[in-house]
């Protein structure tokens, strides 16, 4: 199946609007605060102080050019202060997390604070200031890296309910009744005729149990992702044998990748519902992953039968859509799209 012309579509194709662990090591108490080191919790941080800067300015400056003058001045204090004070909170985001939660408070408004004076002392060092506010620079850095931690705060209680709704409804979906049965099903047709394959067959069910009652922590690498759909198909295909038409193309490089757990199956499981399962002729499923220099490209794509939508993804697409933002921000991107009787996802992920 070739997937070039589809993927010409997503430049002009709108977004719907809808801390990792280790594999073999318990997942963290809490959930990672000091989440400082994304691109879109770097560039929030930035905006938020430049903006509060820029508004403070406008109490004392007496016309427009002064206020740009003075708000070009504190900038060049409040920016390299903003950064130092995010790569602190990056650096130590592992040791700050696991202290409680007042000492947390007190690390971020010091570090805040020393962010702050050292703004000031970049400012009187240069000689662009006649008179240098340092407690009101220590004070301002503390204030600001405070509400800073409150948005990390946050955005880290966000994740920890999108993970516990996904894993209940994946859950849901690997039990779902006529699933569980029809698995139970070919696994008993093929007890006397083909004991290995039977065997085989309650192996990959029994994984994806394994894989929904554990909680694996907030991210997984790819290969883990890939290795549980390739057992999930495996499943599938005796069920629907050539009707099941399934292509891999995976870049090794792509496999360390980290992504949300139980994010890969839904995607693989939709393409089976409504591409394979309405069809009488089946239909042809390629599952591609690619590493492009920092990005990881991730693709489903299924063929659909003709005159059939996009229409029963949308809960799994939203519930991806939305973990993969929590986790990735900005840097994560997700797109799908139904062109010329070809659905396809993709979503891109760091590397």
């Amino acid at each position: 199946m070739n997937d070039s012309q589809i993927l010409s579509t997503f430049a002009d194709l709108p977004l719907p609007g809808v801390a990792a662990s280790v594999p073999g090591q318990d997942a963290p108490a809490r959930p990672m605060v000091w989440d400082a080191c994304q691109l879109g919790v770097v560039l929030r941080a930035v905006l938020f102080v430049q903006a509060v800067t820029a508004v403070g300015v406008m109490f004392v400056a007496p016309a427009m050019q002064a206020w740009l003058m003075q708000t070009a001045l504190l900038t060049a204090g409040t920016l390299p202060a903003t950064l130092l004070w995010l790569l602190l909170a990056c650096g130590g985001r592992r040791l700050f997390s696991r202290w409680p939660m007042p000492a947390q408070w007190l690390t971020a408004g010091a570090l805040g604070a020393l962010a702050g004076v050292s703004g000031c002392g970049l400012l009187a060092w240069s000689g662009l200031l006649v008179q240098v506010p340092w407690a009101g620079s220590a004070a301002g850095g503390a204030l600001m890296a405070l509400v800073l931690l409150a948005g990390l705060v946050w955005r880290a209680k966000a994740m920890m309910p999108a993970g516990t709704q996904a894993r209940l409804v994946e859950l849901q979906s690997r039990i779902r009744p006529h699933f569980l049965f029809n698995t139970l099903n070919s696994a008993i047709a093929l007890v006397r005729a083909e004991p290995k394959r039977a065997e085989a067959l309650l192996e990959d069910l029994s994984e994806l149990f394994r894989s929904a009652l554990t909680d694996q922590g907030q991210a997984v690498p790819l290969a883990q992702e890939i290795d549980l759909a390739r057992r999930y198909l495996a499943i599938e295909q005796v069920r629907f044998g050539e009707r099941l038409r399934v292509e891999w193309d995976i870049d090794p490089a792509a496999d360390a990748a980290r992504l949300p757990p139980l994010i890969l199956q839904p995607l693989v499981e939709n393409a089976v519902k409504h591409g394979v399962e309405p069809s009488a002729d089946g239909a042809q499923l390629r599952i591609s992953t690619q590493r492009r220099g920092s990005v990881v490209v991730v693709k489903v794509t299924n063929t659909v039968p003709a005159g059939s939508g996009a229409t029963g993804h949308g809960l799994a697409l939203a519930n991806v859509r939305e973990r993969l933002a929590l986790l990735h921000d900005v840097e994560g991107q997700f797109r799908h799209t139904l062109r010329d009787g070809v659905f396809q996802v993709r979503l891109e992920l760091p590397a």
